[in-house]
């Protein structure tokens, strides 16, 4: 894979902080909540390993973790420095610039109760090398949450060929893939709301009840998003139990274009 061939996701992210609001931050936090709710994160040590916009560090920060923050892309570290400096953080929040391929990096990181790290390690364009380093930060008896793009088989070759297209292209290329890819995930609800006399309303409360993420910049991400890996869910079950972890909590897309998302929990 062209490692040197790479989505910006970091300018991306930085669009999508000016359209943030405290809806959408409230939206992020009832979402870690709720897939972590079995665990306080109050006083526990969390790293976000590919912390993108910052927001969800900011989630976990907020529920009272003690948190350090990563990524690889320069402009997504300055994203994350630029939300611990508007909610004016000054304790207990790590930001820096490394990539969880890089071994000595992760080592120097030490573990942590809770590993999170949400659709990220699939666009390192070396996916299983992510997941060994990975792996290597969660403390004993400590929480791992990762998402991964679902494999569809031919359908995610077509995807990674598109992606790579964009990436490789001009302006006017990208625009196409834009609109193509709008077309295909958001022209039939669009009908459908506009047959109901309210075109764009699935568009505007897109990530409402979910992620606090918007319509147009997750769409940017995805139709950019470059490398890009796929695995089936059980290959990233049997994988993380060769690494002495178990599954306690799992939601799929029953073959949609998604991330499926995982918690597991490192044995003692």
């Amino acid at each position: 894979m062209e490692l040197e061939l790479r989505f910006e996701f970091g300018k991306n992210w930085s669009k999508y902080l000016n359209s943030l609001t405290e809806e959408k931050v409230q939206e992020a936090l009832v979402s870690l909540q709720k897939f972590l709710q079995i665990i306080d994160i109050e006083n526990k040590t969390f790293i976000d390993v590919g912390s993108g916009s910052g927001l969800f560090s900011l989630a976990a920060k907020i529920l009272g973790a003690r948190v350090t923050s990563f990524d690889y892309d320069l402009d997504s570290v300055n994203c994350t420095k630029f939300l611990k400096e508007k909610y004016n953080i000054k304790n207990d929040w790590d930001i820096c610039q490394g990539s969880i391929l890089d071994d000595d990096f992760i080592k120097k990181r030490g573990q942590f109760d809770i590993v999170y790290s949400w659709g990220v390690l699939h666009h390192t364009g070396q996916m299983f090398h992510a997941f060994e380093n990975v792996s290597t930060l969660v403390r004993s008896d400590g929480y791992l949450f990762i998402s991964i793009y679902n494999d569809q088989g031919r359908a995610s070759e077509r995807w990674k060929w598109i992606k790579k297209t964009y990436n490789n292209s001009n302006f006017f290329i990208r625009s196409i893939l834009i609109l193509y890819t709008f077309i295909r995930f958001w022209g039939i609800s669009i009908l459908k709301d506009t047959l109901k006399g309210n075109p764009f309303k699935s568009w505007m409360n897109y990530g409402k009840n979910d992620r606090g993420m918007t319509a147009y910049h997750d769409l940017i991400d995805w139709v950019g998003g470059y490398p890009f890996e796929v695995a089936k869910p059980e290959d990233v079950f049997q994988y993380f139990k060769s690494k002495d972890f178990t599954l306690e909590k799992m939601k799929t897309y029953c073959g949609g274009i998604s991330c499926n998302e995982y918690l597991f929990r490192k044995n003692k």
